[in-house]
């Protein structure tokens, strides 16, 4: 079912207004068995969204509690991710909110997409690893670099969820170093040679296509899309994995791979290409390390309240107390830390150091509080009747990808002091 098809027509439409709040409350009248998350909003941050920010909020909301948390532990147990999902993402507009309708995206604000990825993380990281991926690695390189040949032929189907892709960067030996990277490109005239290897890659085994970054014989840097089908690409599945199990993550290998010229990003290659679409990835992660510290939050006050020790809830203690009131703390900062950040994505003026900054700090901020809420339930806290534990392994992953948290310090640092201190 399409919960906001009207954000592919007109988002400010009175029908799609209308439309959307039947919807949500469809969702909710048929959410009955399932435990209700408190929204967190101490400083009527609220009153800062719009309507349509909010109604497109409370969507995704709706959808995580339907689809995502009931199942979610069960996904999470069993290293299972449920292909199914990627199909109703799509139909829900969760792909691409910021890809013009043109090509079968929102065409919405930074701060709408800042919220779906806040509420997806809230269910899982996984499942925002999934849409940010085919949303900020997969559409936004091909709407930005990519021929319009290689717009109408992927981003509709990308949008829609009837492809899912994933995003060639990190190497074995040069994940913080991506400028080192040694896959090739070799031109033979009416096609290019891919060869080399690619890992830690969200999606990829699965996925329809491939983004991929190469050296071509020069030692420049460009985009290519890869297709599942194309004689010598393999994408092995990572097995072992403690975090992000709800996540498909593999390798991508390429074994003299042909890849037609039509396949090359025309529009911009060098390193500022990849690292452009990183920037929109970690400005999604800021947001949705929000969900994680609110979910946590969330979890641990309804237990401090109902638990009892010493014949009193446990939320009746000091400590108990002053890990809430920092909880609380904590994300009423990165809320508002991220609300500015999207104001400055929407006016263009966000810089690589600030997204830095945000996606640092709050995933920093989500996992201590996963931690301060797992200890507030004590035991319990360590089964998947709780989802702290699940959140705690996830945001070790999070803490690392996509730039890890000392690479962002030492981001911050350059921007402070003009020296780089990583070359």
């Amino acid at each position: 079912m399409q919960i906001y098809n009207g954000f592919k027509t007109h988002i400010n439409s009175p029908t799609f207004l209308y439309t959307l709040a039947f919807i949500c409350y469809f969702y909710k009248k048929n959410m009955s068995n399932i435990r209700e998350f408190e929204p967190v909003d101490f400083y009527n941050i609220d009153d800062l969204l719009t309507e349509e920010q909010k109604l497109i909020r409370n969507s995704i909301r709706d959808f995580v509690s339907k689809e995502i948390s009931p199942n979610i532990e069960k996904w999470f147990e069993e290293n299972h991710f449920p292909l199914e999902i990627v199909k109703k993402m799509g139909e829900t507009g969760i792909f691409g909110p910021n890809v013009s309708q043109k090509y079968g995206g929102g065409d919405l604000d930074f701060i709408s997409y800042g919220l779906i990825m806040q509420e997806l993380e809230r269910g899982d990281s996984g499942m925002r690893s999934a849409a940010s991926v085919q949303s900020s690695l997969v559409m936004f390189p091909i709407e930005a670099y990519g021929s319009e040949e290689q717009k109408n032929k992927y981003l509709p189907k990308l949008a829609s969820g009837e492809i899912l892709g994933c995003f060639g960067l990190t190497e074995p030996d040069y994940g913080s170093n991506p400028g080192g990277m040694i896959s090739r490109l070799e031109d033979k005239g009416d096609h290019y040679l891919l060869n080399g290897s690619k890992m830690w890659i969200s999606n990829s085994p699965k996925a329809d296509i491939a983004v991929v970054w190469a050296k071509d014989e020069n030692k420049r840097i460009k985009g290519v899309i890869v297709e599942k089908d194309m004689e010598g690409f393999s994408a092995p599945k990572t097995d072992g994995k403690l975090s992000l199990r709800s996540s498909l993550t593999g390798e991508l290998v390429f074994d003299n791979v042909k890849v037609p010229k039509e396949n090359v990003l025309p529009n911009k290659d060098g390193l500022g290409a990849p690292l452009g679409c990183l920037d929109k990835a970690r400005y999604g992660i800021s947001w949705g390390a929000i969900g994680v510290a609110m979910d946590c939050y969330d979890a641990a006050k309804k237990y401090s309240l109902e638990r009892k020790q010493f014949d009193k809830p446990i939320g009746s203690f000091q400590l108990i107390q002053k890990k809430l009131a920092e909880m609380l703390t904590e994300i009423t900062k990165a809320q508002l830390l991220c609300w500015k950040l999207g104001k400055l994505m929407d006016e263009g003026k966000a810089t690589t150091a600030q997204i830095s900054l945000a996606k640092r700090n709050n995933v920093e901020i989500a996992l201590k509080i996963a931690r301060e809420a797992r200890q507030i339930h004590g035991g319990m806290g360590i089964t998947n009747d709780y989802p702290m534990m699940r959140h705690m392994m996830n945001l070790e992953s999070v803490i690392t990808y996509e730039g890890t948290h000392d690479i962002h310090l030492l981001i911050l640092g350059h921007e402070i002091t003009g020296i780089q201190a990583f070359s």
